[in-house]
Parts: C-alpha cells; sequence; structure tokens
C-alpha cells in the first residue's frame, strides 16, 4: 500500500512494488486521461507533474513518489468546470488532431511555462520532447507563445 496526494486528494493505493505510477493511476484510480505510448519514458504521452515537475509515468515507480504530489491531466484546472489556460490554448489554436499525445504534451508544456513564462521556439523544443505522431508542432508552438506576455515572446 502507498499513499500519494493525486490531484490534491490523499490516495491510497494497493500496488506491488515496481508498479509504475502509469498503471497505478490508471488501474487503481480510473484516471485514465494519462495514456500509455511507449513504455520505455521516449514518447510522453504519460507526462504527469510531480512535485510540479514534468515526469514520464510509464517509467517511474509508484513507491518513488509516496508522500509527494501528483497531478493528472484531471487535476491540471483549477476546477473541474473551468479549463486550465494550456487547455484553452490548445483548443484555440486546434493544437490535436488524433488527440493521443496531447494529454502528455499539454502537461510538459504547463510544466515548461511555469519555469519559463516566454520560451523561444528553442526552449520549446529543448524543454517539450514529447513526441505527436500527428507532427502538430507548429500548432504547438503557436499555443504556447499565445500564453507568454507580449512582451516577452521570442521565436528564436
Amino acid at each position: 500500500m502507498v499513499e500519494l496526494t493525486l490531484n490534491g486528494r490523499s490516495v491510497q493505493l494497493d500496488v506491488a512494488d515496481g508498479t509504475p505510477l502509469l498503471w497505478a493511476i490508471r488501474e487503481q484510480t480510473g484516471l485514465t486521461g494519462t495514456k500509455f505510448g511507449c513504455g520505455i519514458g521516449a514518447c510522453g504521452a504519460c507526462t504527469v507533474h510531480v512535485g510540479g515537475r514534468a515526469v514520464r509515468s510509464c517509467s517511474v515507480p509508484v513507491e518513488s513518489v509516496v508522500g509527494q504530489s501528483v497531478t493528472t491531466i484531471e487535476g491540471l484546472a483549477d476546477s473541474p468546470t473551468q479549463l486550465h489556460p494550456v487547455q484553452r490554448a490548445w483548443i484555440e489554436h486546434q493544437v490535436p488532431q488524433c488527440g493521443y499525445c496531447q494529454s502528455g504534451m499539454i502537461m510538459a508544456v504547463a510544466a515548461l511555462l511555469e519555469s519559463n513564462p516566454a520560451p523561444s521556439d528553442d526552449e520549446i523544443a529543448a524543454a517539450v520532447t514529447n513526441i505527436c505522431r500527428c507532427g502538430t508542432y507548429q500548432r504547438i508552438r503557436n499555443a504556447v507563445h499565445s500564453l507568454a506576455p507580449a512582451a516577452e515572446v521570442r521565436n528564436v
């Protein structure tokens, strides 16, 4: 049994040692917004925040996050009735095509913007290494730049 804070609520999960955080979230809590993509931490579909930092949950053993705060796409917004600014920008810029990678991509971008509110294209590319097989990278950059303070947008 492990205990952690998931989307602001304390939860106890009955999982075996070594269980990836991804599967604990999906199977034990029923929160399926966090997606399985590759299982080796390469694609980013499973990205969640642990202590405010973007991590690939498929390669993080659940026991390593005991006592920490974990946020999934379902808990990103302040309330269930409103969208997070990144989610709104995704809609406004029509970022998703198939949408499979989008929850992980949004989580990676939200973490980036917490530490760098006006990233350049190069900074976005360096920080958001998630894979989008539909290739919506320009739309992603446009959405990120739309969230930056106007005077600070730097397209490098």
